[in-house]
């Protein structure tokens, strides 16, 4: 399977947003992050967390692995998953076969000072960008596929709604949930088919 990995934020409704609505007074609005687990063959969420909004993204990695039963290919997020913890747990999760890590280094990426040591993959993607350029990189390693995942954050926000009813984190985490299996069921339905019309 091709794990594709994003995150985006819900906005939280309550008393605040009615408020707001009725005396137009400016509140700084809560929200939570819905980090997602995608396979980019099918396009289901085969993996979803709800965090509060100051956790790190690279951080839910390992629980969103941890939900994945069967072996992974690759896995492929954004530039906010660079950095070695994300790597690491990719590798902790399943060593053998080895899975493709496919995440952007940022731009001031340096390699890694293991000498004498095979280079990691974080290391090969920085040389590779330096070789063929940030969109040769993209074009050899598959990173367009990411964003299905865009997609699929996209869906969720269409279909489901950008916010959260539920007042409490175990409920929201729970209404997020149903969401996601909503969202799957009418995957498994059927997905429409785009043609380009020459």
């Amino acid at each position: 399977m091709h794990l594709l990995v994003d995150s985006t934020g819900l906005k939280l409704y309550g008393a605040g947003e009615w408020l707001v609505e009725k005396h137009g007074t400016k509140r700084r609005r809560s929200w939570r992050k819905l980090h997602l687990g995608v396979d980019a063959e099918t396009g289901r969420i085969v993996a979803a967390t709800l965090t509060d909004r100051d956790e790190d993204d690279a951080s839910q990695v390992g629980p969103l692995l941890d939900q994945i039963p069967g072996p992974l290919a690759s896995v492929i997020a954004d530039g906010a998953y660079d950095g070695e913890p994300v790597y690491r747990a990719v590798a902790e999760r399943q060593p053998d076969p080895p899975v493709a890590v496919i995440i952007p280094p940022r731009s001031t990426a340096v390699p890694s000072a293991a000498v004498g040591s095979p280079p990691s993959q974080r290391d090969q993607h920085i040389q590779m960008i330096r070789d063929k350029g940030r969109l040769g990189w993209q074009t050899a390693v598959g990173y367009g596929r990411r964003s299905l995942g865009e997609t699929a954050m996209f869906r969720y926000k269409a279909i489901i709604g950008r916010g959260l009813r539920a007042r409490t984190l175990p409920a929201q985490k729970t209404e997020a949930r149903v969401g996601c299996a909503v969202l799957n069921r009418m995957t498994r339905l059927g997905m429409p088919v785009s043609q380009r019309i020459a």
